[in-house]
């Protein structure tokens, strides 16, 4: 069997979304996934690791870009209960993060065309990483934000 697998050359758990994705997808409230010293911000208000976003309150509309490790999951949950906003992760619809946060509670997906290419916390823009990526929407607005938004790529509504 000739079968090989994708690994990303860049094994890090930050990748900053590019700026003008986000501007696409309008205004945000919080973004609880933000570095310390950003080359750039995504909303109005912003924590940082030193925040803990984890264990802070989450108000508004939220942009997040959860750091992407075994916590993922965490993010995404607070995110599902907060209802009010849009992530970006790697598009790995078969795992249980998934399956538990996205296809059963969220309101849309779409599903990026191509590869994103991520900024790094020094404000260089990186390559590509080794999955395909999608945004997550929470709540009817941000279903809505997605579908509009003009980035290229498949848009499902996932509550028919």
């Amino acid at each position: 069997m000739d079968t090989s697998f994708e690994r990303s050359v860049n094994t890090k758990v930050e990748w900053l979304t590019p700026p003008e994705l986000v501007k696409k997808l309008g205004v945000f409230d919080l973004d609880p996934c933000s570095p310390i010293n950003a080359p750039f911000l995504h909303a109005k208000s912003n924590f940082t690791i030193e925040d803990n976003g984890l264990n802070k309150e989450w108000f508004g509309r939220i942009y997040c870009n959860p750091p992407y490790g075994n916590e993922m999951h965490l993010w995404l949950s607070k995110l599902k209960k907060h209802g009010n906003g849009i992530a970006l992760i790697f598009a790995r619809t078969e795992t249980r993060c998934f399956f538990e946060n996205v296809w059963n509670d969220a309101d849309a997906v779409l599903f990026v065309k191509g590869r994103i290419r991520f900024y790094h916390v020094s404000g260089l823009q990186g390559g590509t990483p080794g999955a395909p990526s999608v945004f997550i929407a929470y709540g009817k607005e941000n279903a809505k934000a997605l579908k509009e938004s003009g980035i290229a790529g498949r848009y499902l509504d996932l509550k028919l």
